[in-house]
């Protein structure tokens, strides 16, 4: 039961983490943010953002979607 629980909360990206991820930069992560081209940040304090890994990971799969659809 514990490792369910586990498994349904969120998990956070810190930049550093998102730009390993998806292999862009830092200044090209906040463009696409500020164009709604990229999963918005999360807040979690005055100071400190974050993405939310599942957002990330769909942002990915969209990306690779669109490269096979126009393979097909």
């Amino acid at each position: 039961m514990k490792n369910q629980q586990q498994n349904t909360q969120p998990k956070i990206l810190r930049l550093p983490q998102t730009v390993a991820k998806t292999g862009l930069g830092r200044s090209t992560i906040y463009n696409l943010v500020s164009r709604g081209e990229f999963p918005q940040q999360i807040k979690l304090s005055p100071r400190t953002m974050g993405f939310l890994e599942s957002e990330v990971d769909q942002w990915l799969a969209g990306k690779v979607e669109a490269r096979n659809q126009k393979r097909a």
